[in-house]
């Protein structure tokens, strides 16, 4: 069968969404130049913090070529992860949203992977590896480019439709295909919320975070002793955080998503204060074996717990 790049591209997509994906797009391998001097500039301040892996394999960030040998292809997805329930205790800890159901990197990476033997299957033999937020690639510029959204100014990815509670994911393969050529505009206009709300003035301009900033990496990335100057500042948030995202406009009519994987276990959702507060180890692994929080591990819970409190 000798298919036109758009019929391949075009088969791609709607394999993606059979699977699953809200959205896909393609992007052609290539340098990343207009992203260089922003990614260097970001890394020369310090902004990555305790994050050492940032500054590693900076090239190969920047050109995904040299990541994936003969690379042609990057094929882009995005799966909603809003969740239909929240917490029920209001005063209790505040876990963030994608961390409510099962690990997103497995499910994520499970149907990648699907998506890739259906190319080899039914299109054509390609070389190529799946990648889900574990590698040094600038993911959010490949969703840009791929025509799936644009850059907020609290750096995520926004799309009219599914605002930015989106998990990404990434086929590098060897396949030429049909490229997106147009930008998605930039919806986000004179409006600022996400930057005035961040309790830690993370958002330290227009698309740029000062990650070391970001209650996400106090509460996940972060190995030792919280600073002291960020008592009272974290909102009760102790895994991760969503305040740029619940501020945001665009995610106002978002409609929850449907993924059974990332549906809240009802155990966590039910915590109380003082649950989440008297747990223990062997409770935390049996409540968070299946999920993001695991990461964290008992001991960095714990400290963040401690933190809220001290």
């Amino acid at each position: 069968m000798n298919l036109t790049l758009a019929a391949k591209s075009q088969l791609i997509k709607d394999k993606a969404l059979e699977l699953g994906f809200d959205l896909c797009g393609i992007a052609e391998a290539n340098f990343l130049s207009e992203e260089k001097e922003r990614f260097t500039d970001w890394l020369d301040k310090d902004y990555h913090g305790e994050m050492g892996y940032m500054a590693n394999n900076v090239e190969k960030r920047l050109d995904p070529r040299l990541l994936v040998e003969n690379t042609k292809s990057v094929v882009v997805v995005a799966l909603n992860y809003y969740p239909e329930s929240k917490q029920e205790d209001a005063e209790a800890p505040v876990l963030a949203k994608y961390a409510y159901g099962k690990d997103y990197h497995f499910v994520i990476k499970e149907k990648l992977n699907a998506l890739l033997a259906y190319i080899n299957e039914e299109i054509g033999e390609t070389q190529g590896r799946a990648f889900v937020d574990s590698a040094p690639i600038l993911e959010h510029a490949w969703a840009r480019k791929a025509g799936l959204g644009w850059i907020g100014k609290n750096s995520l990815l926004l799309n009219r439709k599914l605002g930015s509670f989106m998990f990404l994911g990434e086929l590098l393969i060897d396949m030429p295909l049909e490229y997106n050529t147009e930008i998605y505009p930039d919806f986000c206009g004179g409006c600022n919320r996400c930057i005035r709300s961040c309790p830690t003035d993370a958002i330290v301009a227009p698309k740029v975070v000062n990650g070391s900033k970001c209650i996400s990496y106090f509460t996940i990335e972060l190995k030792d002793d919280i600073t002291e100057e960020m008592k009272g500042k974290f909102q009760n948030r102790v895994f991760g955080c969503d305040i740029c995202q619940d501020v945001c406009p665009w995610n106002r009519m978002v409609k929850p998503h449907s993924v059974e994987d990332f549906k809240p276990n009802p155990k966590i959702l039910s915590l109380s204060k003082d649950e989440w507060f008297a747990m223990n180890a062997h409770e935390f692994g049996d409540l968070f074996k299946n999920s993001a929080v695991k990461r964290t591990k008992f001991k960095g819970l714990k400290r963040n717990l401690d933190f809220l409190t001290e």
